[in-house]
């Protein structure tokens, strides 16, 4: 029996640990229909890519994410407008097109503006009725060579930071770094002081 005041023993040991397992035996059989239905989704948009409409490099929100780029929503207006290509056209030859998006950097709207003329430049029209052709469609030898973009379109090229080796220099090391920030740190906080003193004792030279 148990002795003085302590906790009464009460061990559960047969808890059916059976019934709350969880498997997933139907993991290789979703395998092989998400597979079957990514490739009769190629039959069905033939001969548009795989991957869906052309996106925009944009670059992630914050501080955090901000040094990141990736795809984007869509293209804004004044990308498409610079790159020639009419905004109620652009949905109807797989770009997408977002009209609330603004470019504030001259270097991602260039960006964006050279990905919708290379994409012009590869790009096949087939035409809406075999055979009957209209302006802006392709010609017949480029149909005819023509064939499905399989994995991604454009795929985004991140760039690797590069680092630069430098010889260690009795210049560099003569350098106090930590006593030039602090007497910068200084300068900051006594500017407005200095300038005040500055600003009278000129003044009394004036008198």
């Amino acid at each position: 029996m148990v002795k003085h005041n302590n906790v009464i023993p009460g061990e559960h040991f047969r808890k059916h640990w059976q019934n709350y397992v969880k498997t997933w035996f139907n993991q290789p059989a979703r395998k092989t229909r998400r597979r079957n239905a990514r490739q009769a989704k190629a039959v069905k948009i033939f001969p548009r890519p795989t991957a869906g409409p052309l996106r925009p490099v944009v670059r992630g929100q914050t501080l955090k994410y901000n040094m990141k780029v990736r795809a984007g929503r869509g293209f804004s207006l004044e990308e498409l407008k610079a790159a020639g290509i009419p905004r109620k056209l652009a949905p109807t030859i797989g770009i997408s097109v977002d009209h609330r998006r603004r470019n504030r950097s001259l270097e991602g709207f260039q960006v964006n503006v050279l990905r919708l003329k290379t994409y012009k430049q590869k790009l096949v029209v087939f035409p809406r009725r075999a055979g009957k052709f209209k302006a802006g469609d392709s010609a017949a030898e480029e149909l005819a060579n023509a064939t499905q973009v399989q994995g991604p379109l454009l795929p985004i090229q991140r760039e690797k930071p590069t680092v630069e080796l430098v010889k260690v220099t009795k210049d560099l090391t003569a350098v106090k770094a930590y006593d030039k920030l602090r007497v910068e740190r200084v300068n900051v906080r006594h500017v407005g002081a200095r300038a005040k003193k500055a600003a009278e004792a000129e003044k009394e030279e004036k008198k």
